[in-house]
């Protein structure tokens, strides 16, 4: 075969585009997840499409679809972006550790808590490294980690996902918060099972504390909690809460910041063992990056001794 014979080989920037067309099965979205305009992911999709001799999708009005040809290559091409990820990520690992970009996701009810201190670690220990933060739901950060669009996830555990290597940082107790005058204010060793008679007030959807306070409920021996108000953070609970909506959970490292923002908030401390939660870095198993994540665990495991939380050793409950 000669040089002129040769067919012409679809660009990254191509099977990128076609992957997220794929995925989301909506321009615009594609778009916006790549961070390109519509004109050019039009343009690579069109351009793929040219190069590989078949149509990938069918353009109406309303929304797009794949074709057989597309629904059958879309598989191909996030394994080819897949592998062309882990080249990148393994070479990065050869040229130093902790340089280069790492690409960090934390859940909403962690980040606002713990980031300070993360960011303060890298800066201060690793400066040559571009920490890139994304905060996002659970289900999110681990479909993001399995793609290659996170590199490293800090969020509460245990995950049980295959694929996913979990390194455990600490344990922290949840404490009671309640509006002033409340009876259980400002009280210790309260018993789990007071939550049974109580209006919890719970996270949204999708949040993994709203899943932990309701399996706390249920060992408590509470059938189930009637869910007539709901908030999309912390920060607002706590405000329905000071307002006397009912009263919920907090981790111990989010309890200074939020209760901080309302008058006279009250806590009150479960008896032992109190319900907990653990929190821990997770990573794809296998990655070339590993040793340099378990270092940085280590690392933040250090960090977070002044905090109030109950750090995890090495490989415990992993």
């Amino acid at each position: 075969m000669t040089v002129g014979d040769r067919r012409r080989q679809p660009s990254l920037a191509q099977l990128r585009a076609f992957a997220a067309v794929a995925e989301h099965l909506h321009f615009r979205d594609a778009a916006g997840a790549l961070g390109m305009s519509q004109p050019a992911l039009s343009g690579a999709l069109s351009a793929l499409e040219e190069t590989l001799g078949v149509t990938l999708v069918e353009r109406t009005t309303r929304r797009v679809l794949l074709t057989p040809a597309g629904e059958q290559l879309a598989a191909r091409a996030k394994s080819v972006l897949t592998e062309v990820g882990a080249l990148m990520e393994e070479a990065d690992a050869l040229r130093a550790p902790f340089t280069g970009v790492l690409r960090l996701g934390v859940i909403p009810t962690v980040a606002p808590y713990l980031l300070p201190t993360v960011l303060r670690l890298v800066h201060d220990r690793y400066p040559r490294l571009d920490l890139q933060v994304h905060e996002e739901h659970t289900a999110s950060l681990l479909d993001g980690l399995a793609a290659g669009r996170l590199d490293l996830l800090l969020l509460a555990v245990p995950l049980g996902v295959a694929g996913v290597t979990e390194l455990p940082l600490f344990d922290e107790d949840f404490v009671l918060v309640t509006p002033p005058g409340h009876r259980l204010g400002g009280r210790d060793g309260i018993p789990r099972t007071v939550l049974r008679e109580l209006n919890l007030l719970l996270l949204d959807e999708g949040h993994c504390l709203r899943d932990q306070a309701l399996d706390i409920c249920r060992e408590a021996g509470s059938a189930g909690v009637a869910a007539t108000t709901t908030a999309a953070g912390l920060s607002t609970l706590v405000q329905l809460v000071a307002g006397g909506l009912g009263v919920t959970l907090l981790p111990r490292t989010a309890v200074e910041v939020e209760t901080s923002r309302a008058d006279r908030l009250l806590t009150a401390r479960f008896a032992d063992p109190a319900p907990k939660r653990r929190i821990a870095l997770a990573m794809r198993t296998g990655t070339a990056r590993a040793t340099e994540y378990e270092q940085l665990a280590a690392a933040l495991r250090g960090a977070m001794r002044d905090l109030p939380v109950r750090t995890v050793g090495d490989g415990a409950g992993s």
